[in-house]
C-alpha cells in the first residue's frame, strides 16, 4: 500500500442513548495504530448527559457534534460525513458505537482500499463481542426476488474459513469504510430509511455507478448488539418496511411483486408454525406492507 502522507480517515460513531457503549468504543479506538484518523462522535438527540460525560471523559481526542434530534442512522451520519469533508478526508468509517475494535483494524482496511482503488466501501470481519470465536457478520448478500438480505457467514464459527477479500453486494453498516470519492459520485446515505438497508442502498447505487464493495478479513472487530430500539415491535417494522423500501427504490416492479408473494405466502406462514404465540411480530410486519399502501417512494 502507498501509505505517503497516510490517507486521512475519519471515525463516525453514532451515540444515541447509549452511553456505556459509546465510551467503550471510543476507549478501544484510543488504541488504534492507524496514525491519521480523527473521531468524530454525533450525538443524535439522546437528551441526558450523554455529551456533557463523553466531553469530559474524551476532551479533545473526539470531536462531538450535538444534534437538536434524533436524524436516525442515515441523516446522523450524513452530519457527521459532511462536518469530515470540511476536514478534507480521503476516507470516512462509520462505526456502530456497539463495537470494540482491534487496534489494526483501521489500517487493514486502508491498505485493502488503497490496493482496490476503483471499490467504493469495505468492511472488516465482525464477530459477537459475547462469544468472540464466533462470526456476526463478512458482509452481505441481496436477493431481489425474495426481498431477503442477510450477513455472510452470520453465527458460523470463526474457524479459519473467509480469510480472502471478497466482494459483497454490500458491506455491513456496523463498520463500512467508503472512499471519498465514491460518495462525492454516489451520494450520501438515503434518510428516508431512518435505520436498516441503508449501506444496501447506499452500496447498490455504488455498484450501478460501477463501484464494487469488498469484505476484508485482515481487519477485525467485536459488536454486541442488533440495534438500538428497545422495542422489537419498533426494529421489526423498520426492517420490514424498509425491506420492500429498497426493492421500491433499487429494484424492478417485479422483484417487488415477487417479495411481497414470498413473504406473504412463504415467510409468515413459516414462521406462524415455528413461533405460534408471536401473532404480534405477523401484526407488525402486516404494518410494515400496509405502509407501501399509503406513501409514495422518491427513487434515487
Amino acid at each position: 500500500m502507498k501509505m505517503s502522507g497516510w490517507p486521512r480517515v475519519a471515525v463516525i460513531v453514532l451515540n444515541w442513548k447509549g452511553l456505556a457503549d459509546t465510551c467503550e468504543c471510543l476507549q478501544a479506538l484510543q488504541t488504534v495504530t492507524y496514525p491519521n484518523y480523527r473521531i468524530i462522535v454525533v450525538d443524535n438527540g439522546s437528551g441526558g448527559d450523554d455529551v456533557r460525560v463523553l466531553q469530559e471523559r474524551f476532551g479533545d481526542s473526539v470531536h462531538i457534534i450535538e444534534n437538536d434530534r434524533n436524524y436516525g442512522f442515515g441523516g446522523g451520519c450524513n452530519i457527521g460525513m459532511t462536518y469530515a469533508f470540511d476536514w478534507g478526508v480521503d476516507y470516512v468509517l462509520l462505526l456502530n458505537n456497539d463495537t470494540v475494535v482491534d487496534p489494526a483494524f483501521l489500517s487493514g482496511l486502508v491498505r485493502a482500499a488503497e490496493q482496490f482503488p476503483e471499490a467504493a466501501a469495505f468492511c472488516p470481519r465482525i464477530c459477537h463481542y459475547h462469544q468472540p470465536r464466533l462470526l456476526r457478520s463478512t458482509g452481505g448478500r441481496v436477493n431481489p426476488w425474495t426481498g431477503m438480505a442477510w450477513q455472510v457467514r452470520h453465527d458460523r464459527p470463526d474457524d479459519g474459513g473467509y480469510d480472502s477479500v471478497g466482494e459483497r453486494d454490500f458491506v455491513d453498516g456496523a463498520c463500512m469504510l467508503i472512499r471519498r470519492s465514491a460518495l462525492e459520485r454516489v451520494g450520501l446515505l438515503d434518510e428516508d430509511y431512518f435505520t436498516y438497508w441503508e449501506e444496501a442502498d447506499w452500496c447498490d447505487r455504488a455498484w450501478e455507478a460501477g463501484m464494487k464493495s469488498y469484505y476484508v478479513p485482515s481487519a477485525r472487530i467485536w459488536q454486541k448488539s442488533a440495534g438500538p430500539f428497545t422495542h422489537p415491535a419498533d426494529r421489526n417494522f423498520l426492517f420490514r418496511r424498509n425491506t420492500f423500501l429498497f426493492l421500491r427504490k433499487r429494484k424492478r416492479a417485479y422483484h417487488l411483486v415477487t417479495a411481497m408473494l414470498f413473504h406473504l405466502f412463504v415467510l409468515a406462514p413459516l414462521h406462524l408454525v415455528r413461533h405460534p404465540a408471536a401473532l404480534g411480530r405477523l401484526i407488525t410486519e402486516g404494518r410494515a406492507l400496509l405502509w407501501h399502501l399509503t406513501n409514495p417512494v422518491r427513487r434515487r
